[in-house]
């Protein structure tokens, strides 16, 4: 069945005419914006324009052909391109006679790791990035693309270093700005900003360098110091050969791109997915998208992923299916073919401020003043990815966005939250003591606590830690625990309750569970805590717990309640 679909993909086999006129318009819509951005990406990651191109063209293909998301558009996005700069420059240090074979040498790894990824099942790890994070990473990629490009813009020329040694070299040369240069690039944003607010729906990216190539030719900018993207070979490209002697040195950075590119896909693609489409699926978006890179690196493109903005295009111009894709990838080829020799005569600066409008786009401080409204917390997770990749660089910048991601995991999990319980009055209902309902009953010498997790060795002390905080606090003669919103107790947490119960009865207490699953009781009475609470002490829920404690707790009962009580019935156990 997985064979047939991958000679034949669903959408094909269902396909509808009356889908054929959007998905059409859906493709060269979608290509008026994956053009010039596929060229100003490459310019980002330090290639020639033309790469770009080839991004756009097999990788789209392939994908369009395997991919489950209807309307992703794939080629390569901004976080991908600095990403690629980056990696190479690190291997190649400004050597050009490298820089393309190291290219292929890095895109076919990224394919590698992601077809390895899915024949290991490993789509899940998409989800172990957070949406803080990536917020805060994808923000500080913004912030190093507009860095790199305002050299560019001013029509000055630095060494490259750091991101404040960027920021410093600029502020030196600043003097040496060519002011028709600037001029170019400022207009070229000032239409690219107007044409978005104004005639959102018009390909502004496609209009602007097409205004600054006409300009070019009329105006004769080169002759007034403005640099231009200089000569593109017609046609289809070379097939290109990997070189091997890059592969130890480029398989760290395929890693973080591969990761990267599979975050980036699936978040575009269930982000636009309809009601009535399927939802992508996690492995095999890994497969197509690893064979897309595998592909594209034959043609020496860089390496590609789903982009969220050509996607939001592609969408809304109407595409249903991913035969829009293929109308874009015909778009790019007729692009190569016929209209390389204008694009050579794009003005540097007009193709920079291209690049900082979309980079702009990735900084969205709505987004971080969300999460603060909502979480503080996670506000310092996305800030401080995004203080990784402008201060340690990109590729460091993915292991502080992933490390910063697992500690916010485990501190959610080492610190569980842990409720005192008073009773709605006139009800069964039990919730946590909040100023809003002051009255709330509680229970003279009786403690209700209820966890909300599940009790493992990360977590036990701590919560073992903010219960003994409550005794000391209430000082009462019954403890209830609530484990109704506890899935699972692991071996070391129980031998912290047994130890906890030992403890409360040395203390003259009675310690109670309550709301136990069937999964927790099995382990409970297979354990020497069973043995110690016997059925007594392990109600069905805590409205029982009460009902049986609440007299013992205010000291009008002392009857026993060991395990070999003989007050215990059968419905009294859970």
């Amino acid at each position: 069945m997985e064979h047939r679909s991958l000679l034949l993909p669903t959408w094909l086999r269902d396909y509808r005419r009356d889908w054929l006129r959007p998905d059409v318009i859906a493709g060269l819509t979608a290509a008026a914006v994956v053009i010039p951005q596929a060229l100003a990406y490459a310019t980002v990651a330090g290639l020639p324009v033309q790469v770009g191109l080839y991004t756009a063209f097999l990788p789209m293909l392939i994908y369009a052909w395997l991919g489950t998301s209807r309307p992703l558009s794939v080629s390569t996005t901004a976080t991908l391109a600095i990403l690629t700069g980056t990696a190479l420059d690190r291997v190649v240090q400004g050597d050009g006679a490298n820089l393309l074979t190291a290219l292929p040498t890095l895109t076919l790894l990224v394919g590698a790791v992601l077809v390895l990824a899915a024949a290991l099942r490993l789509g899940f790890i998409a989800n172990f990035i957070s949406d803080p994070v990536l917020t805060g990473f994808k923000a500080g990629i913004g912030v190093v693309i507009v860095v790199n490009q305002l050299p560019k813009l001013l029509g000055i020329h630095i060494a490259k270093g750091s991101f404040l040694q960027n920021l410093s070299a600029i502020w030196t040369g600043l003097p040496h700005t060519s002011i028709t240069t600037l001029a170019v690039g400022l207009v070229t944003m000032a239409v690219l900003v107007a044409m978005e607010r104004l005639w959102p729906r018009l390909p502004a990216a496609l209009i602007a360098v097409a205004v600054a190539i006409v300009a070019v030719n009329v105006f004769a900018l080169p002759q007034h110091g403005v640099e231009t993207v200089g000569h593109i070979p017609t046609g289809l490209p070379s097939l290109t050969v990997p070189n091997p002697s890059f592969l130890v040195d480029l398989w760290p950075a395929a890693v973080a791109i591969a990761l990267m590119s599979f975050t980036e896909t699936v978040a575009a693609g269930r982000a636009f997915a309809a009601r009535n489409e399927p939802a992508p699926v996690a492995n095999r978006e890994l497969l197509a998208t690893g064979l897309a890179n595998a592909g594209g690196a034959m043609l020496g493109a860089m390496p590609a992923g789903g982009g969220t903005t050509q996607t939001t295009v592609n969408r809304l111009a109407g595409a249903r299916t991913q035969l829009a894709e293929l109308v874009t990838a015909a778009a790019t080829l007729g692009t190569m073919v016929f209209l390389a020799p204008l694009i050579g005569d794009l003005p540097q600066a007009a193709l920079a401020a291209v690049v900082m409008v979309f980079a702009v786009g990735l900084i969205r401080p709505a987004e971080f003043g969300a999460i603060r409204h909502i979480r503080r917390t996670e506000l310092l997770w996305a800030l401080t990815a995004m203080a990784g990749v402008v201060l340690f660089g990109t590729l460091q910048g993915i292991v502080v966005a992933i490390c910063v991601s697992l500690l916010a995991l485990a501190y959610q999990e080492s610190n569980p939250p842990l409720y005192v319980l008073r009773r709605k009055p006139g009800t069964n209902v039990f919730r946590p003591v909040s100023a809003e309902h002051p009255e709330d009953e509680s229970f003279p010498g009786l403690l209700l606590l209820r966890p909300e997790a599940r009790i493992f060795f990360a977590n036990a002390a701590n919560l073992g830690q903010k219960a003994n905080r409550f005794i000391d606090a209430a000082n009462p003669r019954v403890v209830v625990v609530d484990l109704s919103a506890v899935f699972d107790v692991e071996y070391t947490a129980l031998k912290m309750l047994t130890a906890a119960e030992r403890k409360a009865r040395d203390d003259g207490r009675i310690l109670c569970l309550t709301g136990l699953n069937p999964q927790v009781l099995e382990l409970v009475r297979r354990s020497p805590l069973g043995a110690a609470l016997g059925r007594e002490r392990m109600c069905f829920d805590l409205e029982q717990a009460v009902a049986r404690f609440e007299g013992i707790a205010s000291g009008e009962s002392d009857r026993s309640l060991g395990p070999g009580s003989p007050a215990a019935s059968d419905t009294a156990a859970p």
